[in-house]
């Protein structure tokens, strides 16, 4: 599987009866076996307020480099694929519960995701072979 793109954005009201102010977007955009595809996380933006609570990051930007400024939201989708595999035939996933965003990150190597995004920032892509490189190794 080749990365080629993670980012993510605060969703605005379209219309004033709507509440897309209340939840964020992450996408990772990837491609396997010749085709491209993007899996859309739509999550509570409360949980940028707490990210703190469920990794190792204390504060937004996350990662921060000479090129570039990776947010949190940046990261979610990727998170999500990187921990079940599966979801790359899926085109959207919707998180509202806090457990269940946090059983994403749980055993995720988070400080190995900048190898990700340092590849991102060439504009290389990053080839995954095994998202079992991202879990931590239990001791």
């Amino acid at each position: 599987m080749l990365i080629t793109e993670c980012k993510g954005y605060e969703l605005e009201k379209e219309k004033s009866n709507t509440s897309e102010d209340f939840f964020n977007r992450s996408e990772v955009t990837f491609v396997v076996n010749g085709v491209e595809r993007t899996l859309n996380v739509l999550y509570v933006r409360y949980f940028d307020e707490i990210f703190s609570e469920f990794t190792p990051f204390q504060q937004d930007p996350i990662i921060s480099n000479d090129e570039n400024e990776v947010s949190f939201k940046d990261i979610v989708a990727l998170v999500c694929l990187l921990k079940k595999p599966e979801l790359e035939s899926r085109k959207r996933l919707y998180i509202n519960s806090k457990q269940e965003f946090a059983a994403y990150f749980q055993g995720i190597n988070v400080n190995k995701l900048q190898e990700i995004f340092m590849a991102l920032g060439e504009k290389k892509g990053y080839e995954l072979r095994s998202s079992c490189e991202f879990f931590l190794q239990l001791q």
